[in-house]
């Protein structure tokens, strides 16, 4: 893809703008940044722009510039059909994400990931069990580090692990990773998608454009996975917490077994709770079929800890847990939290929700949770759906909510952040929240431990 003195206009200022402005200007195009938001959150990356020397506006869209572009580019979270992207569409002027943008610019073997939950996790332990094979690897997409910069580096690795969103595969065209896998589907971003026939829709483009010789990997015990379409000559694999998987990983009781061979044991897995389990053997079969060094494999899977924001161990005082599970912004990611615990939870909950019923959760509510803790856009919903299965209590800070829930903790108890909603109302991103929840906790264990001396 020649850019070379091309105009580029990117649409949305976030860290994928700023990793595709770098490679635009690595490639000699000159990439100008528009976002209709002004706010503060936009800060650090103005800054970041202000840098590589990059022209941005914000506040709202010069159409003109748009019209006159030789090529637009949409970070993850642009809708595609905005205003000036379509009407620059309808003057012929090409628009692709950032991904799309980046992948035809890619050297390396691409590992990718999307589904609704646990993404994270199977690309984090992706890249443990790589680089535990010896082999040079970058972690990258809907996290961090933009494609875009993955990309750049010089050399190139030899792999790329790539978390992919729904939203990214919304402007894909070429992009066609050597392993995929969708690892589960549940109602999430339906005021985006709409409904989810069309959320599964999205999700499968990541198997689209593959090509013979590369690999899809679907949940067998997921429905909506189970049944996404495979390009002809693409080799379909899978895995199975409960059926037997001739090709692909399953749990056979104490053993993984990948056919009839057994590869692991169950005790290799260091996560708790099956929903990791099922993480696991999507990662396991993907790595399987990648031929990769099984030691490795295997050494990589043991030595793994885990995930910031994903039911994340903060502390224990006085015979109380407290766990940061920011990470949660959907009912299924709090529905998974919940299982995972056989102690009372007091549960602090709610932020911008999603459109999904919460009260699919009200068995496992009332089994699981003792008080309830209610913040965000979504409190007054989320206690009209469980307020009269526990104690509930709201309030407007993330610090009060950490201190109302120690005082509803009793010892053998756990405090969990679940939000179960997205961050936006009252933060950047999920990882703002779950950081902040961190500090008020040690904030305010260290500053009760010091009155009690």
């Amino acid at each position: 893809m020649e850019l070379r003195g091309k105009d580029v206009v990117i649409a949305g200022m976030g860290r994928s703008a700023v990793g595709a402005a770098k490679l635009l200007l690595a490639r000699g195009a000159r990439p100008f940044v528009s976002d209709s938001n002004a706010g503060p959150t936009l800060d650090a990356h103005r800054s970041a722009l202000d840098a590589l020397g990059v022209a941005y506006e914000c506040g709202g869209h010069t159409l003109r510039r748009f019209e006159e572009a030789d090529l637009v580019v949409l970070s993850p979270g642009v809708p595609p059909a905005i205003a000036p992207v379509a009407q620059a569409r309808r003057r012929a002027v090409p628009a692709l994400g950032e991904l799309e943008l980046a992948w035809r610019f890619c050297r390396s073997r691409v590992l990718a990931v999307t589904g609704t939950n646990g993404k994270t996790t199977v690309t984090e332990l992706l890249r443990a069990m790589v680089a535990a094979c010896g082999r040079s690897v970058a972690l990258a997409g809907n996290n961090d580090t933009p494609l875009s910069l993955a990309v750049l580096e010089n050399p190139p690795p030899e792999f790329i692990v790539l978390e992919v969103s729904s939203y990214q595969l919304e402007s894909v065209e070429t992009f066609h990773p050597w392993i995929a896998t969708v690892l589960n589907l549940t109602p999430d971003h339906l005021g985006r998608h709409g409904t989810m026939e069309e959320y599964a829709a999205m999700k499968a483009r990541i198997f689209a454009r593959q090509k013979r010789g590369d690999v899809a990997v679907v949940n067998r015990d997921d429905p909506w996975t189970a049944a996404m379409p495979i390009p002809e000559g693409v080799r379909r694999m899978g895995f199975s917490l409960t059926d037997r998987i001739t090709d692909g990983c399953w749990a056979d009781g104490t053993v993984i077994r990948h056919g009839d061979e057994a590869v692991a044991a169950l005790a290799d897995n260091p996560l708790p709770g099956r929903h990791n389990l099922a993480n696991v053997l999507a990662a396991l079969t993907m790595m399987r079929v990648g031929g990769f060094d099984w030691e490795g494999v295997l050494a990589g899977l043991r030595q793994f800890r885990g995930v910031e924001h994903r039911i994340e161990h903060v502390l224990a005082r006085d015979g109380v847990d407290y766990y940061n599970d920011s990470k949660s912004t959907n009912v299924d990611s709090l529905r998974v939290a919940l299982e995972s615990f056989d102690r009372p939870v007091v549960l602090i909950v709610g932020g911008r929700g999603k459109g999904a019923d919460y009260r699919v959760l009200r068995p496992l509510i009332r089994r699981t949770v003792k008080h309830m803790i209610t913040l965000g856009e979504d409190a007054q919903l989320l206690e009209e759906a469980f307020g009269d299965l526990a104690p509930a209590e709201r309030v407007e800070s993330m610090a009060a909510a950490v201190a109302r829930a120690r005082a509803a903790a009793s010892p053998g108890d756990v405090v969990l952040l679940s939000p179960g909603c997205a961050s936006f109302d009252m933060y950047a991103n999920f990882e703002e929240r779950g950081r902040d929840f961190k500090q008020c906790v040690n904030t305010l264990l260290a500053a009760t431990k010091e009155t009690s001396v």
